[in-house]
């Protein structure tokens, strides 16, 4: 790997590691060092389901949080 191409990859691990750190802010209400402390397969867990499954949110399950979101 050349200098250049490790600094594109830091970079990219830098700019992925910010949003999912905003995330856990406004989805969790995490504080910056909440996140920073959590390995990534802590944070991964948070969106499996007991089985280890990641599963997707249904269309259904999605039309519903719209609507209580558009009702206040």
């Amino acid at each position: 790997m050349t200098l250049r191409q490790a600094q594109d990859e830091r970079k990219r691990f830098g700019d992925h590691a910010r949003r999912l750190a905003g995330v856990a802010a406004r989805l969790f209400g995490w504080p910056p060092h909440w996140f920073w402390q959590t390995t990534p397969r802590e944070f991964a867990s948070i969106f499996e389901t007991p089985d280890g499954q990641a599963d997707g949110m249904s269309r259904a399950d999605l039309d519903r949080l719209l609507e209580q979101d558009s009702n206040g």
